[in-house]
């Protein structure tokens, strides 16, 4: 993949140094072992993703990747130290590849990307000292560790922003290299090289291959002019961020260049945007190699056991033939065999040593002898070995010859009785071969490949929590103590039922009335909406009291000598309470003003939808919780995992396996 050149990362950065000054640090994540993601929230704007790869690119980034269940060191001290932290400024330094992303918090943390040879990623604190590093590393001059003070790398090149013409025409007072060559050494990279020895040839001509020695006064003023013509624009604002294309090469660049000018354009509103679109293609298709790579060594463990299993097999089966074979052979040269026999043990009966009786032997076979023709050899135990029309035979003549074919008998049926267990872990190995090449299939084509996360238009009322009730009458709730401000002051009608769980941290809920009037059912609902967006979920109640009261004893206004805090309310006169309000939402797709998700209880989306996902306090992470739902309830492929995770209550769920289970039994 194509790493970011001096140029991207200087017009990335400045472009971030616009977006995300003042943004507020969100969570970080690290969907694999060298790509680190950090959310921000900027005000008016919302979510902002920025994706960091070591050694490779810097973007904000529309297309979520998966993220791991758990989640690793780096990102963890990352949320741990600067979530909540506001950005102070984003830059690059001194026209390296290397961007500092500098926030605060209770004090000031910065994050450096190195974004050269193998790359980085860095936190460091106030004082500029390592907190800790995605990789570990050490240089003669330069030890990324913990507790080590952070050096940058050391400065090479020139730094056409500041660089003036004298500067500029030191670079090629070395002779031993050419034009092109000693612009691309000193930081612009061989396509900037190539692009300013194009822009100086409008001017006057010059070979890119020229040696330094050879370059006139005239030239290298030329080559001046093309650096600035080139540079300038970025200063001067004048980036045309685009993807260009030909039959051979793609490429992602802040300018127009003249060597890309037959090239096919795709102009983009920043470079953040294009880069986002040119390498977040590329990484998918990374991603899903790697888990490929990883699946396809599970399978070929199998595999090579099903291989071996085989060999094993196959060897029993030729120990079996063999073995028969032989104490056939024996038996069909009964005589000849016990010819031998006696002459080994009449001359051990004379104390001839085995040795001698060999030579003995040997000579014979060699002077002709029949009886002689079958031996091969004798060993220091007295053991034969016989050679019968092309059959190696082992015969001891120290056992008779039934003694002998017996030997070969057994060992043959040795064979075949471990045949049954070979036959029986094959099959094994061949089902475990067979679910794990499943597996992979299902999980290849459930590969969550980033679909881009297109910002979506919503109601007034999904910016809050809310449900439609089995009566078609709207409730809704605050996510915030911002929101919870907004229920009241903005949305609560006069005619209209406030709602609190009787618990500290809870939502604002308001009944929309319409002019209706309350009922048991609705007041039951509404009170099983507010317990189950409070504190209670991730406490893992099961029931919470809610109280309700009329809109006219929802007050702002504290006692005498008493502070509100934003979000907070003073109810004043009688409480009405709906007691052990049920804590479990159903989740579900409802068409209420256009297709859209609704959390609310499982009465009310029994009424709008047929396909919901019960779930109560549990012990599954949002993200985790998330997949499972979209799986079951996002039929016409209408919502996002972000969807899903954005209607969920505070804390960990479980699906209610109970309650479907049930409603299945019941359908049967």
């Amino acid at each position: 993949m194509k790493s970011m050149s001096n140029v991207d990362i200087y017009t990335v950065s400045n472009e971030l140094n616009n977006l995300l000054s003042g943004a507020r640090v969100d969570k970080s994540f690290q969907p694999t072992k060298d790509i680190v993601v950090m959310r921000f929230h900027v005000p008016g704007t919302g979510r902002i993703d920025l994706v960091m790869q070591c050694g490779s690119r810097i973007h904000t980034s529309q297309y979520p990747l998966e993220n791991p269940t758990t989640p690793p060191t780096f990102p963890m001290l990352l949320r741990k130290r600067v979530k909540g932290a506001h950005v102070e400024s984003i830059k690059q330094h001194n026209f390296d590849r290397v961007v500092e992303i500098r926030v605060k918090k209770d004090k000031y943390y910065t994050i450096i990307v190195e974004l050269f040879d193998k790359g980085n990623i860095i936190l460091l604190d106030d004082e500029n000292n390592i907190i800790l590093p995605l990789k570990r590393k050490h240089w003669s001059s330069r030890d990324i560790s913990s507790k080590k003070e952070y050096i940058f790398p050391e400065e090479r090149g020139i730094n056409p922003i500041t660089a003036g013409e004298e500067e500029f025409n030191d670079l090629f007072s070395d002779g031993e290299s050419d034009v092109v060559r000693t612009l691309a050494k000193n930081g612009l990279g061989s396509l900037y090289a190539e692009e300013i020895v194009k822009r100086a040839n409008d001017i006057i001509d010059i070979d890119k291959n020229t040696p330094n020695a050879d370059v006139t006064p005239e030239q290298l003023s030329a080559l001046y002019s093309g650096f600035k013509d080139l540079f300038d624009s970025l200063t001067q604002d004048s980036i045309k961020p685009q993807i260009v294309k030909s039959e051979s090469k793609e490429d992602v660049v802040a300018l127009d260049l003249k060597k890309y000018e037959d090239y096919d354009k795709t102009y983009y509103e920043s470079f953040n945007e294009a880069c986002d679109e040119f390498y977040s293609k590329k990484v998918n298709t990374d991603i899903k190699q790697v888990k490929e790579s990883a699946w396809n060594k599970k399978v070929n463990k199998f595999e090579k056991r099903l291989s071996l299993q085989q060999e094993t097999l196959d060897n029993f089966y030729r120990t079996i033939e063999d073995s028969q074979h032989k104490g056939e052979v024996i038996y069909s040269n009964y005589t000849t065999i016990e010819n031998i026999i006696n002459v080994v043990n009449q001359a051990r009966s004379k104390d001839y040593s085995f040795k001698e009786i060999g030579k003995i032997l040997k000579k014979a076979k060699k002077d002709g002898m029949d009886e002689a023709q079958i031996y091969e050899s004798i060993d220091k135990l007295g053991v034969l070995t016989l050679n019968i029309n092309e059959t190696s035979l082992i015969i001891d003549p120290k056992l008779t010859i039934p003694e002998n074919a017996e030997n070969y008998y057994e060992k043959a049926k040795k064979a075949k009785r471990k045949t049954k267990g070979a036959l029986i872990a094959i099959e094994n190995t061949k089902k475990q071969l067979e679910d794990i090449k499943s597996k992979k299939d299902i999980a290849m084509e459930n590969i969550a490949v980033p679909k881009k996360r297109v910002k979506k238009n919503l109601k007034w009322f999904e910016k809050l929590r809310w449900f439609v009730s089995s009566d078609n009458h709207l409730v809704i709730g605050g996510r915030d103590a911002n929101s919870n401000e907004s229920v009241v002051k903005k949305y609560l009608d006069p005619n209209d039922i406030y709602l609190h769980a009787d618990i500290h941290g809870a939502s604002s809920t308001a009944i929309k009335l319409n002019g209706s009037k309350i009922n048991d059912t609705l007041l039951k609902e509404s009170g099983e909406f507010a317990a189950s967006f409070s504190s209670a979920w991730s406490l893992g109640y099961t029931t919470q009291d809610v109280f309700w009261v009329h809109p006219e004893q929802v007050s702002k206004t504290p006692e005498a000598g008493e502070f509100l805090a934003k979000g907070s309310f003073v109810i004043r006169g009688h409480r009405n309470y709906i007691r052990g309000a049920r804590v479990k939402l159903a989740i579900g797709i409802v068409d209420y003003e256009g297709k859209r998700i609704m959390a609310g209880p499982i009465e009310a989306l029994e009424a709008h939808c047929k396909n919901f996902v019960v779930v109560k306090p549990g012990f599954m992470k949002k993200e985790a919780i998330a997949k499972k739902i979209i799986h079951k309830i996002n039929e016409d492929d209408l919502l996002t995992l972000d969807d899903i995770i954005r209607v969920l209550p505070s804390g960990k769920c479980d699906i209610d396996e109970e309650y479907h289970q049930r409603k299945k039994y019941e359908k049967n």
